[in-house]
């Protein structure tokens, strides 16, 4: 009797475990490119919501009921944080989230900008993959604590995916290097590659400010154009969360070249360019070298 009861305890113990590792962690992520990184970190262990998706803005963003249900859900929620998700207080409020909260740029150092007369910090922090390597030691914390069971994966994952973001900073400079210095200037929708500019040695131009929530006016479109006349800016680039009128309309005026689509704010869907963070970054720079080499 006592050995069946034993079997039995051993049984149900064993199935217990079996039913607890295969339930992964909910892990709300506030936008696509944290989504890729927390899926990246978290491997299997994760089950991540995103709820800013593929090719959306998150600076106009509007919470839904399935956002809070998702939240209410969730064991860790990892946003970016310096202002980016203006609306995210009102949905924890909603949700009435308790739980963790990893702030992917904790450590980086902001840059600043100017917007409508007000000074403000520069929330697109990613765009600088030294800023992406403080995000992927940032996630790893907040899994490992909301998970200790996993800090081996967890551990392993983050450090593969950090060589990899290393490798990657390295072909981005060399691309960047092969760049004459007097080609090194983009116009763009708005002022969301700040941080790359000041890592690689680019300058971006941009008729809107920090959020795409500010319009260009017509002083502003008037002045970019009459700079890239100045000083033969030779491409202008549309952004996948933007509306390309603006800058298709600098273009005509100006003559300089339409270089395609850049990833700012927002990955792309899974089978476009830049489905991950990676590839967004060789999407990128791939269409900004090809536009701004020499001509012959």
């Amino acid at each position: 009797m006592l050995r069946r009861f034993l079997i039995s305890a051993l049984a149900t113990l064993a199935l217990s475990s079996v039913s607890h590792a295969a339930s992964p962690l909910p892990v709300v992520a506030s936008f696509s490119i944290l989504g890729d990184m927390v899926q990246r970190i978290g491997g299997d262990r994760v089950a991540v919501t995103t709820l800013v998706g593929p090719d959306g803005d998150a600076h106009v963003y509007e919470p839904t009921p399935d956002d809070v249900r998702n939240l209410t859900a969730a064991k860790l929620l990892v946003v970016n944080g310096l202002g980016f998700e203006g609306w995210m207080d009102r949905l924890v409020g909603s949700a009435g989230y308790k739980g963790a909260v990893t702030v992917a740029s904790t450590g980086v150092a902001p840059r600043t900008l100017t917007e409508d007369g007000v000074v403000g910090d520069d929330p697109h922090a990613w765009q600088s993959l030294a800023n992406g390597m403080l995000y992927v030691h940032n996630i790893e914390a907040g899994l490992i604590a909301a998970d200790p069971e996993g800090k081996a994966t967890y551990e392993a994952n983050a450090e593969s995916y950090e060589a990899e973001l290393a490798a990657l900073e390295g072909d981005v400079k060399t691309a960047v290097a092969a760049i004459p210095p007097e080609r090194r200037k983009i116009i763009t929708s708005h002022d969301a590659f700040g941080y790359f500019g000041a890592a690689y040695g680019l300058q971006f131009i941009a008729p809107e400010g920090v959020s795409t929530e500010t319009e260009a006016t017509a002083a502003d479109v008037a002045r970019i154009i009459t700079q890239i006349k100045a000083e033969a800016i030779p491409a202008v680039f549309m952004e996948n969360i933007a509306d390309p009128r603006l800058v298709q309309q600098i273009a005509a005026e100006t003559n300089a070249t339409i270089g395609g689509t850049l990833y700012s704010d927002a990955l792309s869907k899974a089978d476009g360019p830049a489905a991950t963070y990676v590839a967004m970054f060789r999407n990128n720079i791939a269409k900004l070298t090809a536009a701004l080499a020499p001509k012959s």
